[in-house]
């Protein structure tokens, strides 16, 4: 009987056959990544990312409902619109904190403008935030035509290095990009580490 040590290293080969420059067999590209780099926690954000949304929208409208109201479609889950990656440029934004992270802390506060960034690394776009106490920043995963997937890291206060996403899980960040009007864009992050149970980063241009 022949020895089944050829067979092995035929099934191999044709694994190794099967994967793409993004990784592993099946990946149609760029887009597809950050399924084969997301952290378990992060896997779980994405997934619960509407009850996040139901659980922090009432909050932060008995904190203050006149600002809620006067942003239509911002904080308003079901609003996703076609072309949702937004091109490469400057933008301003503005984060809003949604829901209480535990008792004591805010429902829903505001953060002034600040500068953003559309960029590129290589052949995937990115977004930072280069202003605030808070700057998010990470990779853009056109997922589709109406959902961007967002996995990135958190920079803190007087910081000059950025993590790299995976780093730290409590620095790591995960949400989606979604288009919600014309010139206009939102970043959501259910469940971020600090503060609240929702962040929603409106983006318009420059």
């Amino acid at each position: 009987m022949k020895p089944a040590v050829p067979l092995v290293a035929m099934a191999v080969a044709l694994a190794l056959a099967g994967c793409t420059r993004g990784g592993l067999a099946g990946d149609t590209g760029p887009e597809t990544r950050w399924r084969q780099v997301t952290t378990a926690q992060d896997r779980d954000r994405l997934r619960d990312w509407r009850k996040a949304w139901v659980e922090a929208l009432p909050a932060a409208r008995t904190a203050d409902n006149g600002v809620i109201a006067s942003q239509g479609p911002l904080f308003e889950p079901d609003q996703a619109m076609s072309n949702a990656m937004p091109p490469p440029g400057d933008y301003r934004c503005r984060t809003f904190k949604l829901g209480a992270k535990r008792p004591g802390l805010r429902s829903f506060s505001a953060q002034p403008w600040a500068r953003c960034r559309i960029g590129r690394e290589g052949d995937m776009p990115v977004f930072a935030k280069l202003d605030g106490i808070q700057r998010p920043s990470g990779t853009l995963y056109a997922e589709n035509d109406a959902r961007v997937i967002f996995l990135g890291a958190l920079e803190l206060g007087d910081e000059t290095t950025t993590l790299a996403y995976g780093q730290d899980a409590k620095r790591d960040l995960a949400g989606y990009v979604e288009r919600i009007g014309v010139g206009r864009w939102r970043l959501v992050l259910p469940w971020p580490s600090f503060e609240s149970q929702l962040d929603v980063i409106e983006l318009v241009p420059a």
